[in-house]
């Protein structure tokens, strides 16, 4: 019996070039290059008229102005065609009062989601899960958050790692756990132990001379 092999798809990584596109969405023809200028939020969701995915939708058209504030795009997708996302939106917006600002992608030939790993067959052989692709004004893919069908996305962290990500761009440092903006931040480690001994020496709060925080 000849045997049959899987079909294998390279997904992509953090630090790696976002895989390039070009789609149909509800605010016509888009591709990746269009953002490279800013920093762009591509999320999937698993189909349109479901309840989950409404309420993700109406939470991130609520966050959309701070993101933007940060120079932050959102870019939707499923594999509904533009027609359904439409009339969704259009009933979104009917039905709770808020307008979806952002484009989704219909993505019916699946080139995308599966490009992003976006359709995980233990969970639907069909639609695709609740992804989400953080990827920076370099067009580098920076976060990968999978939730599954049955939970929906929290909006707060997802804000909460476009901080966290600018902040360590910009300053050269790193967040510790349950950061905040105006919180420390954490310095980098030393790489030799002349390093190590003068850090102690610098004024930063260090719990040892591994672990030590500054103010910005």
């Amino acid at each position: 019996m000849e045997e049959v092999k899987e079909q294998v798809i390279s997904l992509p990584r953090l630090g790696q070039p976002a895989p390039p596109f070009e789609v149909v969405t509800t605010q016509g023809p888009l591709k990746l290059e269009d953002y490279k200028d800013s920093w762009l939020i591509l999320f999937s969701h698993p189909a349109d008229f479901t309840p989950v995915c409404t309420t993700e939708f109406i939470a991130f058209a609520k966050i959309y102005p701070e993101l933007q504030k940060r120079g932050v795009e959102l870019l939707g997708l499923s594999v509904d065609s533009v027609s359904s996302h439409i009339a969704w939106a259009r009933n979104v917006e009917e039905k709770t009062g808020v307008k979806i600002p952002f484009p989704i992608i219909a993505d019916l030939n699946k080139e995308v989601s599966t490009a992003y790993g976006m359709i995980h067959p233990g969970q639907s052989k069909t639609e695709t899960v609740r992804c989400v692709f953080i990827i920076d004004d370099k067009q580098v893919i920076r976060t990968i958050l999978y939730y599954p069908l049955t939970t929906g996305r929290n909006m707060d962290e997802i804000v909460h790692i476009i901080d966290a990500l600018q902040t360590t761009d910009a300053n050269g440092v790193a967040t510790p756990a349950n950061w905040r903006p105006g919180d420390k931040v954490v310095v980098p480690p030393p790489n030799t132990q002349e390093m190590a001994e003068q850090r102690l020496k610098e004024g930063y709060e260090c719990v040892d001379w591994y672990l030590c925080q500054k103010k910005l």
